[in-house]
């Protein structure tokens, strides 16, 4: 088989930014991939950020200007990992220049911004855009999916999805942009992270038809960049508890967000309880997937009760790694990378894909819901 060649232009050389470069030169270790990525092009506002991108020999373009990028020829696909007040405008940008993009969360800083962003793509149907989630990649993660999928717990009793930070939890860090609404959104920490908690609901159809939520700003000042103290007018914590309707009855879900969770570091959870059976998983104990079997158990009669059952690497698109060893973070990425372009190359067939516009629009809505039911301390409709 011979591999669509396609470059790669990112705007953000960032933490993400470095991520994805990194990912895309462990390209080989997919088996099979119609697509072979080239990292070729990098922008970022500020020109020390683009030292880092030296050591990588495919990239024949740095710049601080985003729209020579967009102008690079070589350039088919970009990622874009930048502040949420810049998503709108550079998204829309990247959509109208005829390029393909994986865009970071939160689509947008705000319901109107994904809107503007869902219209470019309204006149540009030809460019294939998804949104950035690596989370469920994870091989146990793809495992619970397949769980609830096969329809094993039965009528669902309750679920779980929730990311997990204590980046925020020493009170002395200094102030950034995430903990300025004008930067960050009004949503703040469902800004930040929600996408990632709220992917797998939506992917399987869970979006719920009203909601309530606890939002808490734990910190309200930090220190600024002379060290005296500036407000923090953004979320750190959201909780938030819907109902769900599906083909078996009506469920709650609770999905939480936090930046603030003694404990975590960055842990993505996904828990799912029914009549008959039901899953569990978490990144925090990446090899580890729970079970739950309710039935008859020869001598002893019905009973119930949680099996451990471990994973090894294997998740959606075969790797060369074997699949008794660990996976991680980065591989996560790569698979995330994986099915991106898979599907964009139109080979993706029924696997678990990435997150889509319209799934990323939908979490502001979501969002916006938990706004007004946080204000009100009562219950939000969700609009649809």
């Amino acid at each position: 088989m011979t591999a669509q060649r396609v470059g790669i232009g990112i705007i953000g050389g960032g933490l993400m930014g470095r991520e994805i470069a990194a990912a895309i030169q462990r390209w080989p270790a997919l088996v099979d991939h119609p697509v072979r990525p080239r990292l070729t092009a990098v922008c970022d506002i500020n020109p020390a950020a683009l030292a880092w991108f030296d050591q990588i020999d495919s990239v024949t373009q740095t710049t601080t200007d985003y729209a020579e990028l967009l102008a690079n020829p070589e350039v088919d696909v970009v990622y874009v990992a930048v502040r949420h007040d810049l998503h709108e405008q550079i998204y829309t940008d990247v959509i109208r220049a005829g390029k393909d993009l994986l865009a970071e969360k939160p689509f947008g800083i705000d319901s109107a911004a994904a809107a503007a962003i869902l219209r470019a793509l309204d006149e540009h149907p030809e460019s294939f855009v998804r949104c950035s989630s690596e989370m469920p990649f994870f091989p146990g993660a793809q495992r619970a999916i397949d769980y609830v999928r096969s329809g094993a717990a039965g009528q669902i009793i309750e679920v779980r999805s929730a990311f997990l930070h204590s980046s925020d939890l020493d009170e002395h860090k200094p102030i950034n942009w995430k903990r300025q609404a004008k930067y960050c959104g009004e949503a703040g920490v469902m800004n930040d992270l929600g996408m990632h908690a709220w992917h797998v609901p939506l992917r399987l159809g869970w979006v719920p038809d009203s909601l309530t939520a606890a939002l808490q700003n734990l910190v309200p000042q930090r220190p600024g960049p002379t060290g005296e103290p500036e407000v923090c007018d953004t979320w750190e914590n959201a909780t938030v508890w819907g109902w769900v309707e599906d083909g078996t009855g009506r469920f709650p879900i609770t999905v939480e967000t936090k930046r603030i969770a003694p404990g975590n570091k960055n842990t993505w959870v996904f828990e799912v309880v029914g009549k008959t059976g039901g899953v569990r998983f978490a990144t925090s104990n990446p090899k580890r997937v729970e079970i739950l079997s309710v039935g008859e158990v020869p001598g002893v009669g019905r009973e119930q009760g949680w099996t451990a059952i471990e994973v090894g690497s294997q998740s959606v698109w075969p790797t060369v790694t074997g699949g008794i060893f660990e996976t991680g973070f980065s591989d996560a990425i790569l698979q995330m990378w994986a099915v991106y372009l898979a599907e964009r190359a139109g080979e993706l067939g029924d696997r678990f894909g990435a997150a889509t516009p319209l799934e990323a629009a939908r979490t502001h809505q979501l969002y916006d819901a938990a706004l007004a039911a946080g204000e009100s301390r009562t219950w939000a409709p969700v609009t649809r």
